[in-house]
């Protein structure tokens, strides 16, 4: 099986070993990318969560041996980080002009993104800022004529209305990571949009009755590294029984906690875009259907959306 990671933040610190600033193992970047392949994904999408970090994930990109066609970026602004549009030292506007300039003159980016609303870290951005400059971020689709990657965390309608009023302005989009109910994944694939699922997506119940009920034709799924993994207490885990020992090597290698760490081997709690398979493998079961038969719709459905990759 093949696979391509929609959402993986590659760019974090913990892969060149640094944890809140302070280096607690050697950087081993080029073993996460070199599992990843064995792991049977042919291509990985970086996240860019605002201007720095876009070009950070571009010059990466760059600056890794064989990765044109194997990593890939987004650049765009997440909304705990929209007040960086107004805190920028030429304004907001200058911001936003950085941005579309990146994404139009750099190589390999494949969507605007991260961006959209999150109503659960309103401490990091308020809500009018966040709606603000998620709205600024269709006109980059517009312009670009990229599609868009969108986050929506627990803001009631506001994110819907957003994208109904600016949904004549991109031709694709994914909502990536989703944990919503049964009725807002309906709402958001009346407007034609994708559902991108991870480890998250499945922790309870009724997360699994969600990802059950996704239209084939409109399902992605990803990583979200270093985040959203798999645990033993999420309910997708009990899908992972039908994985064979010789699969499980190869999608979730020997691990050790990073005070141990062990070039080689992954990280505890730090999750890789290797396991994009056991992501594959929990959602098929939890929709009873053949795994390689639904990675091959996935990887058709995420070269449709993201018609760059090929």
């Amino acid at each position: 099986m093949k696979f391509i990671d929609i959402g993986a933040n590659i760019i974090d610190p913990m892969y060149r070993g640094l944890y809140r600033g302070k280096q607690a193992h050697a950087d081993d970047f080029a073993l996460v990318l070199k599992r990843a392949r064995e792991g049977g994904v042919e291509k990985i999408i970086i996240t860019g969560t605002n201007l720095e970090e876009s070009k950070e994930a571009i010059e990466t990109i760059q600056s890794t041996n064989e990765a044109e066609r194997f990593l890939f970026s987004t650049v765009g602004c997440h909304p705990t980080r929209c007040s960086e549009f107004e805190k920028y030292k030429d304004g907001p506007q200058a911001y936003y002009d950085e941005l579309l300039n990146l994404a139009t003159s750099a190589k390999n980016v494949v969507a605007i993104g991260e961006c959209g609303l999150d109503y659960d870290r309103l401490h990091f951005c308020d809500k009018e800022t966040q709606k603000k400059y998620f709205a600024v971020q269709f006109d980059l689709a517009e312009k670009t004529q990229l599609p868009m990657f969108l986050h929506n965390r627990n803001t009631g309608n506001d994110f819907l209305e957003l994208v109904k009023a600016n949904r004549h302005k991109f031709k694709h989009g994914v909502v990536h990571s989703f944990t919503g109910s049964l009725e807002e994944m309906q709402m958001l694939v009346d407007l034609d949009l994708y559902i991108g699922v991870n480890g998250c997506s499945m922790k309870t119940a009724e997360n699994l009755e969600v990802v059950k009920a996704i239209p084939q034709d409109k399902l992605m799924i990803e990583t979200d590294a270093p985040w959203c993994d798999i645990r033993p207490t999420h309910a997708s885990y009990a899908h992972l029984r039908n994985v064979s020992s010789e699969e499980m090597n190869v999608y979730s290698p020997p691990s050790k906690k990073k005070e141990k760490f062990e070039m080689g081997c992954m990280v505890k709690s730090r999750n890789e875009p290797c396991t994009m398979g056991l992501v594959l493998h929990a959602v098929a079961s939890i929709r009873g259907v053949d795994p390689v038969e639904l990675s091959e719709i996935i990887w058709k459905n995420t070269c449709a959306v993201f018609d760059t990759l090929e």
